[in-house]
């Protein structure tokens, strides 16, 4: 996959790190010529440039990355600024760092469904979320095994937990379901809640949009994930 991660800060550039180890490309910027320089031997590319002139952003390979990532966190102004400038450009997909809830509830409000909060998530978390198809979020309890959040694949729509056999196919458990309903945000926007369903019975069909809570080997989940 194609990355642009702008600002490369603790957050931004721990990210960026992981996401070229993964076999990702990854262009890396920021303004700052310093944490260009130390990372313009571990990325794909870096580039200094002040991501808030949306004419220098256009000169960018937007058309052909999948993912524009907004980690400036020193200063909501820019990055606010810079993820309006990226939205405005039509990105493929747009993720954007928050500061706190108001800065998010902004991002909200610009049309930015995807927020990153990196006091409560880290690059780590994120470099799995954006790797493995559909995945929502992950939680690892040790080197080997995890619980991982991750959107149904659309061939199990209509199916009972019981039909699919995640057990007996693929080696995971399914722990529960998260279905999203619609809520306001504070300016009167829709945005998604997640909401869990519980404990799941073999017996429970699968619908569209269902997130399921998977437990496995790190290599299954793996699989299920990329199949």
């Amino acid at each position: 996959m194609k990355f642009i991660i702008i600002g490369l800060g603790n957050f931004g550039g721990s990210l960026a790190e992981k996401l070229t180890q993964q076999g990702n490309e990854v262009i890396g910027v920021d303004f700052r010529v310093e944490k260009v320089n130390l990372l313009k031997n571990k990325l794909s590319h870096t580039i200094c440039m002040n991501a808030t002139d949306q004419a220098a952003i256009a000169h960018l390979p937007l058309k052909n990355t999948d993912v524009v990532m907004v980690c400036i966190g020193e200063d909501e102004g820019a990055n606010i600024m810079a993820t309006a400038n990226f939205k405005n450009l039509g990105v493929k997909r747009l993720i954007s760092r928050s500061i706190n809830p108001l800065h998010e509830n902004v991002l909200q409000a610009i049309g930015v469904s995807e927020i990153v909060r990196p006091e409560e998530e880290s690059s780590e978390r994120w470099a799995k979320k954006l790797c493995l198809k559909g995945v929502i979020d992950s939680f690892e309890l040790n080197k080997n095994y995890s619980i991982v959040e991750i959107l149904l694949p659309e061939k199990y729509i209509g199916k009972s937990i019981e039909e699919v056999k995640f057990r007996e196919n693929y080696n995971v458990l399914v722990l529960t379901t998260i279905k999203n309903t619609r809520e306001s945000s504070f300016f009167g926007k829709n945005k998604m809640v997640p909401t869990v369903q519980g404990i799941p019975d073999p017996q429970t069909i699968l619908t569209k949009d269902d997130i399921i809570v998977i437990y496995g080997a790190n290599e299954d989940l793996q699989k299920f994930a990329k199949e």
